[in-house]
């Protein structure tokens, strides 16, 4: 959800890719909750708070905009819909209305707490970022004709928040286990608890990785969703990124898509920025 936070800052008019936030000293505290980064990151730009998927970063963007901007982009991008392919038993989400006074709920929600996605969902919502910024209906069928796009952000925003997720594939990102070799990939970790009777329970985790392949040509929207994995290992980017490499490069492979990427690619790319 992260990145669908920071496409409507970019779109709230307030933000560039490089605005600055201060997420010092690591936590915020609101209304006697404590929301937490992994460590203090002190400053971080949009770019680094996708990077290094920050929590504080995201609730002080959101926090900041109108109290529905995110929500409103995640209604346009599907989520709380059901997808429309007639496939028996699809399931729409959960994307509750948050009001104003919620800040906690409006927080939460700016990181992937407080609502339900399918991983169908997911993949429609970060077409977008694939697309330039439009928006089609899925379909478990191939189409003779492509289906009417809708804009749902403008296309610089689409472009910016794609480099952005490009940045967690690489050094000093979370998602470095997604990469494939000789391609350009784009995406985010997830990692949330699962809800159990009593509400999340502390020992059980769904854990995510959503990107796009390649980032040059985008050819792929791809999620990984692993139910309460086991071992030592539960975040998106232990957990999720490396099943998203192994069959996002198999993918590519079978389309017959050219590499994008060749070595020392990503230190040029760096020095650019």
């Amino acid at each position: 959800m992260k990145s669908l936070t920071v496409a409507a800052a970019l779109m709230s008019g307030r933000y560039r890719p490089d605005t600055e936030v201060d997420v010092s000293p690591g936590y915020i505290r609101l209304k006697g909750h404590t929301i937490r980064d992994h460590r203090n990151y002190k400053t971080l730009d949009l770019t680094g708070i996708i990077t290094k998927s920050s929590n504080v970063g995201v609730t002080k963007l959101t926090l900041s905009m109108d109290h529905d901007a995110v929500r409103n982009l995640m209604v346009n991008v599907g989520l709380g819909q059901a997808p429309g392919t007639g496939f028996p038993g699809e399931q729409t989400g959960s994307l509750p209305w948050i009001s104003e006074k919620q800040v906690v709920e409006r927080a939460t929600m700016s990181y992937g707490y407080g609502l339900s996605v399918t991983p169908l969902q997911l993949a429609h919502a970060y077409l977008p970022f694939a697309s330039g910024g439009v928006i089609r209906p899925v379909s478990l069928l191939k189409q003779q004709e492509v289906p009417s796009a809708t804009r749902v952000m403008p296309e610089q925003v689409a472009s910016d928040v794609l480099a952005m997720m490009e940045t967690v594939t690489q050094s000093g990102g979370t998602g470095t286990r997604a990469r494939v070799p000789g391609y350009r990939i784009a995406g985010k970790t997830g990692t949330t608890h699962k809800i159990g009777a009593g509400g999340y329970i502390n020992d059980q985790y769904v854990s995510v990785f959503a990107g796009v392949a390649p980032v040059s040509d985008p050819r792929i929207v791809l999620v990984v969703m692993v139910d309460n994995p086991k071992g030592q290992e539960y975040y998106g980017g232990e957990v999720a990124a490396p099943v998203f490499s192994r069959i996002a490069a198999g993918a590519l492979r079978l389309l017959n898509v050219a590499p994008d990427s060749w070595p020392g690619d990503e230190g040029k790319r760096m020095a650019m920025k």
